[in-house]
């Protein structure tokens, strides 16, 4: 269990986001849309082009240099997962096997599963970043640049709670480098290239725009992630992931990794900056620390808190104030140990004002592990001073 934010409505805990992992299998209604398995030929770069009005103002060159600035850093990554699945009783039944004899179907217990996402090429020495869940579990990877050739991966590290992984390949020191920009400089409305290996036609670019900047990972509908995202409308599809997001100079400004199954044009980018110092610890540990207090929340304001205290069905009666009102705290978590209790208003981390759910988790995760925090909450009408330590978000029981 980690912290996480849950909508904002207080009396409907439950999301109606769905948010699809491109590495995955997508599935709308009745469709399912399936990565392919089949191994084609790498195909040129396809670009698809911008409207009419963006080709008034030059056509996709600015694309085309952006892509062949980048496009050859950009890999294929296959991977293969063995799993085990339970025998049917009814295929062990002794009668039925000497009735049937030879004739009888065999249950293999186990079944290869194949996987299909993207990356790119971080450093000469054959680094390369991609999604978490394009690689976790894999038995096989398998990297394959965009020249044809193909290279074993072996994965350094992998985060699950930022959904990055580094591979590694050894390839010689002559590997093409993927230039990374700043997620910092990025604005709504820039240009934003979407390059890698959709439903496995390789090399695929797709052209939008940046729609909006610090999507959080909770109103996507990721709640375990802790991740504020770049929201794309650049075309997004399974086996996009891990994949470069480009500026229109051809710096990688986020790697693709999520999408809304309910929307079109709708698609999430981790920022780089994020992205580089989660990496640089993947390359130096094999794993990110972070911290966590050990609550579910949502972000509280006086006019939402009357609202609820106005429900004759309602459960507690909440502070009118600003702040962050807990919903869940986690079982021997650190918030249970200092004493916080469901309905509390966290409204102070070491006397920094707390106003929102997003703030409280940053605040948390720029924090050491084991570091003490003071946090002020307000309980009914009175208000306390707890001593929160700080633990480490994978120790979660």
């Amino acid at each position: 269990m980690r912290i996480s934010q849950v909508p904002r409505s207080i009396r409907q805990l439950s999301t109606h986001v769905l948010a699809i992992f491109l590495g995955v299998v997508l599935t709308v209604s009745c469709l399912q849309v399936l990565p392919s398995q089949a191994e084609p030929a790498p195909d040129p770069v396809v670009t698809q082009r911008p409207s009419t009005a963006v080709g008034a103002i030059g056509s996709s060159s600015f694309v085309t240099a952006a892509v062949n600035r980048v496009g050859s850093a950009v890999v294929r990554i296959d991977t293969e997962k063995t799993i085990t699945r339970p025998v049917d009783p009814i295929m062990e039944d002794p009668f039925l096997r000497r009735f049937f004899g030879e004739s009888f179907p065999q249950q293999s217990p186990t079944e290869q599963l194949r996987g299909l996402g993207s990356g790119f090429i971080l450093d000469k020495s054959g680094i390369i970043l991609t999604n978490a869940h394009v690689v976790d579990q894999a038995d096989k990877v398998t990297v394959r640049l965009k020249d044809g050739r193909t290279f074993e991966g072996k994965v350094k590290g992998i985060d699950e709670v930022t959904d990055l992984a580094v591979v590694k390949i050894n390839a010689g020191s002559d590997l093409p480098v993927a230039p990374l920009g700043s997620s910092s400089n990025v604005q709504v409305g820039d240009w934003a290239i979407a390059v890698g290996n959709p439903l496995g036609f390789d090399n695929t670019v797709t052209l939008g725009i940046v729609s909006t900047l610090k999507r959080s990972s909770a109103q996507v509908g990721i709640s375990d992630k802790r991740l504020d995202f770049i929201q794309t409308d650049a075309a997004i599809n399974p086996g996009n992931s891990g994949g470069p997001l480009l500026n229109g100079q051809g710096e990688v400004i986020g790697i693709n990794t999520a999408i809304r199954a309910d929307a079109m044009g709708i698609g999430f980018a981790i920022p780089i900056d994020k992205a580089k110092a989660i990496a640089a610890q993947l390359q130096r540990d094999g794993k990110v620390v972070h911290p966590y207090l050990g609550v579910q929340m949502v972000t509280l304001t006086p006019q939402l808190a009357r609202q609820n205290n106005s429900d004759p069905n309602s459960a507690i009666q909440i502070p009118e104030v600003n702040g962050v009102l807990v919903m869940r705290v986690v079982p021997n978590s650190p918030a249970a140990k200092a004493g916080i209790r469901r309905g509390d208003v966290i409204v102070q981390i070491d006397n920094k004002p707390i106003t929102s759910a997003e703030q409280l988790q940053g605040v948390v995760e720029d924090s050491r592990l084991g570091e003490m925090l003071q946090v002020k909450v307000q309980r009914g009408n009175q208000t306390q001073v707890l001593s929160v330590r700080t633990a480490q978000l994978q120790d979660i029981s």
